[in-house]
């Protein structure tokens, strides 16, 4: 069974330790749900952005935690 990670990253790419510690996901939509709910602690906790993994295999990202401007 694949598992869904999250690197959480400054805007220069450098690895960071999460403010709040994610579980491993069994699906893309539990991890993104997940993200949905933590991005703004995750930003308030120093992380910027952030890459979505299955198992060893990133499939998106850099993606930015900063709220667009409207």
């Amino acid at each position: 069974m694949a598992a869904w990670t999250w690197r959480f990253e400054t805007a220069d790419g450098t690895e960071v330790q999460p403010a709040v510690q994610p579980e491993e996901f069994t699906t893309q939509g539990d991890a993104e749900s997940w993200i949905g709910e933590n991005w703004k602690a995750l930003l308030d906790g120093g992380a910027d952005q952030v890459r979505l993994f299955e198992d060893a295999t990133e499939i998106y990202g850099p993606m930015s935690l900063q709220a667009q401007e409207a």
